[in-house]
C-alpha cells in the first residue's frame, strides 16, 4: 500500500465562525474550492509544528494550544491531523496568494453553501462551530 500523505489543518474559530480559504484555481491538488487552512507535515516535523507553521505562512497568525479534532477527508491517499485553534495573536491575511486566492468567516449556514475540497470534513467542521465556547 502507497504511503499516505500527511496533512495537517487548523479550524479557526471566532464569534461562532469558521476561517475557511479558497484554493487558487490554478492548484494541481483541490483546485477551486474551500479548504482549513493547512498543508504538508514536513521530514521531522510534529503534526503540532506543522499546523503552527502553515497558519505562519499562510495566515501570517502565531497560534496558540492547537486541540486535536476529528476530521473526515474524502481521499484514502492523506492522513489528516485536524486542530480547533481558538487563539492566536495577529490578523489573519491571505498570505500565500499562490495557493489561496480568497478567505473568510463562515457560519454554519454559510459554511453548508461551499463546495469543499473535503465534503466528508463538513459534519466534523460544524460540530466544532456548534460546541459549546470554553
Amino acid at each position: 500500500m502507497p504511503t499516505r500523505i500527511a496533512i495537517a489543518a487548523a479550524a479557526l474559530i471566532r464569534d461562532g465562525r469558521v476561517l475557511m480559504v479558497h484554493r487558487h484555481p490554478q492548484r494541481g491538488w483541490y483546485p477551486d474550492c474551500w479548504d482549513l487552512v493547512g498543508g504538508h507535515i514536513e521530514a521531522g516535523e510534529s503534526p503540532e509544528e506543522a499546523v503552527t507553521r502553515e497558519c505562519s505562512e499562510e495566515l501570517g497568525v502565531r497560534i496558540f494550544d492547537p486541540q486535536r479534532i476529528p476530521m473526515g477527508i474524502s481521499d484514502p491517499a492523506l492522513e489528516m491531523h485536524a486542530y480547533l485553534v481558538k487563539r492566536w495573536d495577529g490578523d489573519p491575511v491571505n498570505a500565500a496568494p499562490d495557493e489561496h486566492d480568497d478567505l473568510g468567516w463562515f457560519s454554519p449556514a454559510e459554511l453548508t453553501e461551499l463546495t469543499l475540497a473535503h465534503p466528508a470534513s463538513m459534519q466534523d467542521i460544524l460540530t466544532v462551530l456548534r460546541a459549546p465556547v470554553s
